[in-house]
């Protein structure tokens, strides 16, 4: 059996906030050594692009850490899409994940990707050379009719180009665990990572949950009733929590762990201590995962 990859998520500091703020939480994070650290994209502007091809460049520079590039689709056209993979490229980015996107209000979509498979099509035809990722939601969409509808539409972005899958935060391992048996079932037979994010703040845990249409089981809610007003508490819960999660699904052999760290670099360097163990990441080990090779 593989070993699981380990991954994390960085995002570029917001756009009132000090530039330096991100290199402090890639100096935070320093000898975590993950196999790749993504970066997030916004809205498709000229600072989002840039603000991702320069943090990319970082990391693979200065951290000698593989990067991935976020990518979005819904307010990008072909001319921006191809400006910011000149950005990646001229940063050494190999890799990069493509998405929809969120919605803005007060923005309208620009109408050439309205999906993140139309995004997929075209870089994969521009640039055949680029790893691509793509994402998937354990317990379905929230725009999709149905389960079924919704693997449909991931089989499209596999058979389009996408070689590696991130999934969306879950709380309750048997959703993600059903979800690639259902994949696998539907010959989706790309690595899925488990995307696991700790729960440090109970407003972000209802908001993310609403948005990413994920369960919050009994034992969170208990959590989050116990200690939402807590937050030095429900830090401390997280981490366990979030520690648990990964260890059982390492021992059911999965593809990978990608922690969305949210740049808080406390938190991700104590769950990464609880867990580390259970890794053994070595030359060559992103490269298995169909990613650039370290």
């Amino acid at each position: 059996m593989r070993e699981p990859i380990f991954s994390l998520e960085v995002f570029p500091p917001k756009r009132d906030a000090p530039v330096g703020t991100i290199y402090d939480t890639l100096d935070g994070l320093e000898g975590l050594k993950p196999d790749f650290i993504s970066v997030t994209y916004g809205t498709g502007r000229q600072a989002d692009r840039t603000a991702t091809a320069r943090i990319c460049r970082t990391i693979r520079r200065e951290y000698g850490i593989d990067a991935v590039a976020h990518l979005t689709a819904r307010y990008a056209d072909q001319d921006r899409v191809d400006e910011a993979l000149d950005m990646f490229d001229r940063a050494g980015v190999k890799a990069v994940l493509l998405l929809r996107g969120d919605s803005v209000e007060g923005r309208r979509p620009s109408g050439v990707f309205d999906h993140a498979s139309d995004l997929v099509s075209y870089v994969h035809a521009r640039r055949p050379d680029l790893t691509l990722l793509g994402a998937c939601y354990p317990e379905t969409h929230p725009e999709a009719a149905s389960p079924a509808e919704d693997l449909d539409h991931l089989k499209m972005k596999v058979d389009a180009g996408v070689t590696h899958l991130i999934s969306q935060l879950f709380y309750r391992n048997s959703d993600f665990l059903d979800f690639v048996d259902r994949a696998g079932r539907a010959g989706i037979d790309v690595p899925i990572e488990a995307g696991i994010m700790p729960i440090t703040n109970a407003r972000q845990v209802r908001h993310m949950s609403r948005t990413c249409a994920a369960c919050i089981p009994d034992g969170v809610q208990r959590m989050l009733e116990r200690w939402g007003d807590e937050p030095a508490s429900l830090k401390e819960a997280g981490i366990i929590y979030a520690s648990e999660q990964i260890c059982d699904l390492v021992a059911r052999g999965v593809d990978g762990i990608h922690l969305y760290s949210m740049n808080q670099c406390e938190v991700t360097r104590r769950i990464w201590r609880n867990v580390r163990g259970l890794f053994r990441p070595g030359p060559g080990q992103g490269q298995e995962a169909g990613l650039p090779p370290r």
